[in-house]
């Protein structure tokens, strides 16, 4: 009974810490792109992201019997509270680190390294590496690489249909309380070298930094706003990303609990979406500032190009039960818009790179860890 009840509260916390790191993934370019502020945006994020937790019932069970073990370890200790409570506790306390550090680093690959030290430990030579393989290693190294590739075509082909629209983007200066006036519009005096508001504006300038500049589309498509059009399918597409890492990431967490025979698949759905939930709304700020500030910028457009793109392959993975990582591809994604537009960080890439490469070994160690621990309390 006690070590059931460790497990369950054991996976809360791998829940919570899921959330902590990767609620706000969802929605980051519209912070990042200041379509949104932080409390909006990780308002969005919380919300649909525990709807796909509550979705993913009926649409992601082959994650779960993926994440339970089977097929790795011998069924018998895939079933074993011991061997689940390990891996939740390798996974949960590797995750948590990197939050603390402000590193978005993946969940999934923090199970998956708990699942290989847990099961090595426990079977040895048992232990099904083929199936760790193709299973796992194979969609995690191929969703960045996807993402990145998919997404710098799909921005110019996005770039092309705006052109052939007559949509076009223009810099603008923030005048009076709530005015926009594009910079085409200003005056220069060539001899003072200076820029001056059109006569009839009567109101005061402001002048910021290049980041501080708002960038604002011009132009209609089918009688609609192309701004309002680009905002509202960037706020949409945001909630479509947040709702398939919820659909994808609760499955993985949920197979811990197969071993609690007392708990029903549908009350652990709701028990880790909340929990996802919490951990979002708490601790998600110092990954938010890494993902939507400091891997590159983004103007509106580049950032609904990255999450479209997120989007399609994040749920095709829930939909197939391939465990490919959020993370991964969110970052992959904007990433690819770094390099379109030439703002990719590569110090901050580098760093990101480098928190994934140790997110297995170090989730490994803390499975194999917990799992000697326990052998001294039968």
């Amino acid at each position: 009974m006690l070590i059931t009840a460790a497990l369950f509260l054991t996976t809360l916390f791998v829940a919570y810490a899921n959330g902590a790191n990767d609620n706000f993934k969802g929605v980051a370019t519209l912070y990042g792109s200041d379509t949104a502020t932080y409390k909006s945006a990780i308002g969005l994020a919380t919300v649909t992201t525990f709807a796909g937790s509550l979705c993913s019932v009926y649409f992601a069970a082959a994650l779960v019997q993926a994440f339970s073990g089977n097929g790795l370890v011998p069924a018998a200790i895939a079933a074993s509270p011991d061997f689940l409570l390990a891996v939740a506790a390798g996974a949960g306390a590797t995750v948590l680190l990197a939050t603390l550090l402000g590193l978005p680093v993946s969940t999934t690959h923090a199970l998956t390294g708990a699942l290989t030290g847990t099961g090595l430990l426990a079977v040895g030579t048992q232990f099904n590496f083929a199936h760790l393989g193709s299973g796992f290693f194979a969609p995690l190294l191929l969703g960045p690489v996807l993402a990145v590739l998919l997404t710098i075509p799909f921005y110019g082909t996005l770039r092309a249909l705006a052109r052939r629209f007559e949509i076009r983007r223009e810099s603008c200066i923030c005048v009076g309380a709530k005015e926009f006036i594009p910079v085409r519009q200003l005056q220069y005096h060539a001899a003072v070298r200076q820029f001056t508001l059109p006569a009839a504006a009567n109101v005061g300038i402001a002048v910021g930094t290049r980041e501080d500049c708002v960038e604002k589309y011009q132009g209609r498509l089918l009688g609609v706003s192309a701004q309002w059009m680009v905002n509202s399918l960037h706020y949409l597409s945001a909630g479509i990303v947040s709702f398939a890492r919820g659909l994808n990431d609760t499955p993985k967490i949920v197979a811990l609990l197969l071993a609690v025979q007392a708990l029903n698949v549908e009350f652990g759905m709701l028990a880790i979406g909340t929990a996802m939930a919490t951990g979002g709304l708490l601790n998600a700020r110092k990954v938010a500032i890494t993902m939507s500030k400091r891997i590159s910028r983004m103007n509106e457009g580049q950032a609904l190009a990255a999450n479209m793109v997120t989007g399609l392959l994040v749920i095709l993975a829930s939909r197939f039960g391939l465990p490919v990582s959020t993370t991964h591809v969110s970052v992959g994604a904007i990433s690819g818009i770094g390099l379109v537009n030439g703002s990719a960080r590569k110090g901050v890439i580098g760093a990101i790179l480098a928190s994934w490469l140790l997110t297995l070994p170090v989730a490994a160690l803390g499975g194999a860890t917990t799992y000697v621990l326990l052998r001294f309390f039968p």
